[in-house]
């Protein structure tokens, strides 16, 4: 992990600056984000003009512990997006090694690294991040195959795993020293909302609250969340369609000489000759993807939206 860059999706203003177009003409599949959102609710006007409240608030918690199945015992809280509380945990417990396999999410890394963490990909350690699945290569966990089964910390980043419930680890967030992370943004596609939610140890979801102060979660992000988590015929629909669209791609990217890796159904990871080569040949035709730093032949892709399908598919003829 200590080399890599702190890379990203996104960067469409650049794509653009490089290749042509306005940001609207594009089909941006360098992200996990699902193309079609949740549809936005009614907001009242008090959640723009007034201070996020507490009923408010317990109303997101309560849609997130019976979205999720979270065990008793276990503490929920959230905040602007999983990314501000992955920047605070490593400050939970006092600083040694953490092990976190890669390659993966580079922002766990990041900060830890920030907190003065020494960074391993294996070994004995304090604390261990795992991936659940793991981003870009799908790679899913048990219990059991965690790497340092007696952790002082343990966090597992569930950001995509709402796209196979069944095999969430939130039974273990009841476990002392344990933090499951969730977003809200990929799955329900509402990335610009920024709404994430750490899930486990009391003590620990108690430090996180008292280092991110009141009113973690704008007031808009309070009423679209607890309206979308309490949505379950919606999530079981997405998750149909999810599964059609990414064996959809994979059959696209197959015949165009692309080797599926793995991933999820938000997003796909490919093996290819020379994924820079692949990104250029995309970008002309105003679609952006991710490579990666670390190899050369991984091209990841998001879903398309319904529209982007024919231009994915005249790009690969």
């Amino acid at each position: 992990m200590t080399g890599q860059e702190r890379d990203h999706g996104g960067g469409i203003d650049a794509a653009c600056a490089r290749y042509g177009g306005s940001r609207i003409g594009w089909a941006d599949l360098s992200t996990g984000i699902n193309p079609h959102p949740y549809p936005i609710p009614s907001v009242p006007q008090e959640a723009w003009t007034a201070l996020p409240d507490q009923t408010a608030l317990a109303q997101l918690i309560a849609a997130a512990r019976t979205c999720w199945n979270v065990p008793d015992g276990a503490a929920i809280m959230a905040a602007s997006g999983a990314s501000a509380l992955i920047a605070q945990i490593p400050g939970l417990i006092a600083k040694g090694r953490v092990t976190i396999p890669g390659p993966t999410y580079n922002e766990h890394a990041a900060a830890f690294r920030a907190y003065g963490w020494e960074i391993a990909d294996t070994g004995a350690a304090q604390a261990q991040v795992i991936v659940h699945p793991n981003n870009p290569d799908g790679r899913v966990w048990t219990t059991q195959s965690l790497p340092v089964p007696d952790a002082d910390l343990t966090v597992i980043d569930e950001s995509f795993c709402d796209t196979l419930p069944a095999q969430s680890l939130i039974a273990a967030s009841k476990e002392k020293g344990t933090l499951v992370l969730k977003s809200f943004g990929k799955f329900w596609g509402l990335a610009g909302l920024r709404l994430g939610f750490a899930i486990g140890d009391p003590t620990l979801i108690a430090r996180l609250r008292d280092r991110l102060g009141p009113w973690a979660v704008a007031g808009p992000a309070l009423t679209i969340g607890a309206a979308a988590l309490r949505d379950h015929a919606w999530a079981e629909q997405t998750r149909r369609r999810l599964t059609e669209d990414s064996a959809r791609l994979d059959r696209l990217m197959q015949r165009a000489g692309a080797d599926p890796l793995g991933g999820t159904t938000l997003f796909r990871l490919y093996r290819v000759e020379d994924a820079a080569a692949w990104q250029d040949r995309l970008a002309r035709h105003h679609i952006w993807s991710r490579c990666f730093p670390y190899d050369a032949q991984w091209l990841r892709l998001g879903l398309p939206h319904t529209l982007h399908w024919p231009r994915l598919e005249a790009a690969l003829a």
